[in-house]
């Protein structure tokens, strides 16, 4: 008999620990000899980097509700307090895991191959006079040592900035302590290339530069010992934007103030001594567990340097070729082609190019009379921005540029800045929720008296540096119901003019939430009848407890549902009489996965919908998102056998969710019969592959459950 109650704690995962478990699987990829070595490399440094972001974000959240007396536990039933105290064993368990890999496999394994990080005690010869020069010429002039002392405070240290300690004692007063104090300049390589010696590559690393080149800045002093260390601050932004003049303007003061947020956690050398670690928790107030001592460099997504200054390419993926998108013999334009069909693209499998082509095309032709776009994130040299910037010459261009898309609001700031200097018309979107829908709406004189619509909407931000290595889908439609749907989504981002009716559009905040229960509770509906019932959901992540618990409802009456989650999510899957029937899956894989894909089986009238939304409160009730629906049967059955199947065969690179939290890799006689999605799609892109070759969905799951095929 079904519970009557599913507000079990026992029933949900920590969105903290799951995170912590997706940034494991990453981890995993880095010990993983089957990737090659300098892709490794990589995803160690990726580790690092999203752990920055857990702090400055997750874990400042946690103490500021600490701080607060914030008392009520989450959904998986821990209070802030218990949550903190788990995350700090767990974050220090992972940290040690993160300096293993690169001691003991990946730092030995770059030296067989002729890479090597040495110490500038282990520099000779031309090496050590090029270290020294290189000190003396463009390293010293951006130093500014400093010396702590009654009348020289401890200097404000910026977040993440790499620094080095150094314990100094007066020569000429042997009995006088003071602390020196070196902020790494952010401007340089973190590792300085030496010169090539046997085709090697060889490096050191800049806080060791420092250290050697602070005897020449303390003349005077004894240096007692040295230790890099490094800040990471609190960087949650805390906007009162209802009582700001201009929201630019409150944007770029919280920004400073980030930098100089609580500090959450202290980065330092193993090899400190105890004096340097005790100031320094003094200085900036912090505890035992929020002191990481890390055996090897400090910061390692400083090794991304490594990776992408090294050229070895048979150390690294192989590159590949992506589709391009090509024009029918009777398509004069891109235009002609949309008008005449539906056109998905899947990235980075179809090229990027296709999309940049569209607002290129756009921005030059002169039937097109306007162009409104979203801005959520994009890349510095941006052939999108430039292509807008042009087209406001002659042409109508309205841009909602995000300003507070989180790590990037400097960036979009000085993208707003530009575009309204060029005449575009720029908007910030809506007071209190981020716009995070991906949509373009062109509109092109056609005949003297046909004006037609055409639109973009996607699952990635327009930004063609990430779309090399993400996977999303961007659909290309002249579909009339939906060009009404984006246009009056712009309406609301512009003007906050809401519609009574989006269809077929899904917008949040308005009603995504609501029609997404409904669709789910329509499967749980039809299982009850007898009818053909299934839910498979692609998303980065799974937290919004109100979807969790109709899932739950919809697996205890029948309802077979596949999730495919990248990253943190709190349902709990396998547990009898509550999840049994649904199964949980993660691909970490040379790709990020951020495409979002739903898919209701609804009786055999099958409805599939893409979008920039995962299901997590923060997408469902404080963004404005755009999910929308596949109509096309031929783009339906691509979507269904020639991704999600995949996917859900995959053995290479899934991980599949416990019933405990944890995971595991599916079972396989022998590894080299596994199965990877992205290299099948890959190989699909190319030429060398077709869905024939993607396996039967078989194999038992760690959790004793057997996916059913869907071909």
């Amino acid at each position: 008999m079904a519970p009557t109650s599913l507000d079990n704690p026992n029933y949900y995962i920590s969105r903290e620990q799951s995170w912590l478990k997706f940034n494991t699987r990453v981890l995993e990829e880095a010990f993983d000899d089957s990737n090659p070595l300098l892709e490794r490399v990589k995803f160690l440094a990726i580790t690092a980097s999203n752990l920055d972001e857990f702090f400055e974000v997750r874990m400042a959240s946690l103490l500021q509700r600490m701080e607060d007396g914030d008392r009520v536990p989450d959904p998986h039933g821990l209070s802030p307090a218990e949550e903190y105290k788990a995350l700090a064993d767990e974050t220090h368990k992972f940290v040690r895991s993160q300096y293993r890999c690169w001691n003991e496999r990946l730092r030995p394994a770059l030296a067989e191959h002729g890479i090597r990080v040495l110490q500038f005690s282990e520099l000779h010869g031309e090496a050590r006079q090029f270290a020294e020069e290189y000190c003396d010429r463009e390293l010293d002039p951006l130093l500014t040592p400093v010396t702590v002392d009654p009348a020289h405070p401890f200097p404000r240290v910026m977040n993440k900035a790499l620094c080095q300690a150094l314990p100094l004692r007066r020569r000429r007063r042997s009995s006088s302590a003071y602390m020196g104090v070196v902020t790494i300049p952010k401007t340089l390589p973190r590792y300085l290339k030496l010169p090539q010696v046997n085709d090697g590559d060889d490096y050191v690393g800049l806080s060791d530069l420092v250290a050697f080149h602070s005897a020449k800045m303390y003349r005077g002093y004894e240096i007692i010992s040295e230790g890099a260390f490094r800040i990471t601050r609190n960087s949650n932004l805390y906007l009162q934007e209802e009582e700001s003049r201009s929201l630019l303007e409150s944007i770029r003061a919280e920004l400073h103030n980030r930098r100089k947020g609580d500090a959450v956690r202290l980065e330092i050398e193993s090899e400190a001594n105890t004096e340097i670690i005790s100031q320094l928790q003094l200085v900036f107030d912090l505890q035992d567990w929020q002191v990481y001592k890390t055996d090897g460099p400090v910061n390692l997504s400083r090794l991304m340097h490594l990776y992408s200054e090294t050229n070895r390419p048979e150390l690294k993926f192989k590159p590949f070729t992506p589709r391009h998108l090509r024009l029918a013999r009777t398509s004069a334009n891109i235009f002609d082609e949309i008008r005449a069909r539906d056109i998905l693209l899947h990235h980075p499998f179809d090229s990027y190019k296709s999309v940049v082509n569209l607002i290129e095309t756009a921005a030059e032709d002169p039937a097109v009379l306007s162009i409104k776009q979203t801005l959520y994130r994009t890349n510095e040299d941006s052939p999108i921005v430039e292509a807008l910037v042009e087209a406001a010459a002659q042409k109508e261009v309205a841009v909602v540029v995000e300003v507070k898309a989180r790590f990037d609001e400097a960036s979009n700031i000085r993208w707003a800045r530009q575009l309204e200097d060029a005449g575009v018309q720029v908007f910030h979107g809506l007071v209190g929720l981020k716009t995070h829908c991906k949509l373009t709406l062109i509109a092109r004189k056609e005949s003297d008296t046909e004006i037609r619509q055409y639109a973009h909407l996607g699952t990635g931000n327009y930004n063609p540096a990430t779309a090399a290595f993400y996977t999303d889908l961007s659909l290309l439609t002249a579909d009339e119901e939906m060009i009404i749907a984006v246009h009056n989504v712009f309406n609301f981002l512009t003007a906050f003019a809401e519609h009574p009716d989006y269809s077929p559009l899904l917008v949040a905040p308005l009603d995504l939430a609501d029609h997404t229960l409904e669709l789910i509770a329509r499967e749980a509906e039809n299982a009850r009848a007898g009818r053909p019932a299934r839910i498979i959901a692609k998303m980065n992540s799974l937290l919004d407890t109100n979807i969790i618990r109709e899932l739950y409802r919809a697996s205890q009456v029948g309802v077979q549902i596949d999730l495919i989650v990248r990253g943190a999510c709190a349902l709990r899957p396998g547990i009898r009489g509550v999840s049994n029937r649904i199964r949980v899956r993660s691909i970490v894989g040379r790709f990020l996965e951020h495409s979002r894909i739903l898919y209701f089986e609804n009786a055999g009238e099958e409805e599939i919908y893409l979008g920039s939304a995962d299901w997590m409160p923060r997408n469902l009730y404080e963004r404005v998102e755009v999910v929308f629906p596949i109509r096309d049967s031929a783009l339906k059955t691509r979507i269904k056998t020639e991704i999600l199947q995949p996917y859900l065969a995959d053995t290479a690179k899934a991980r599949i969710l416990q019933r405990d939290g944890s995971y595991a890799r599916p079972t396989l006689k022998s590894r080299r019969t596994a199965f990877s999605a992205q290299q099948f799609l890959i190989d699909l892109a190319e030429g060398h592959a077709s869905i024939t070759d993607i396996p039967e969905i078989k194999q038992r799951e760690p959790q004793k459950l057997s996916l059913s095929a869907t071909r």
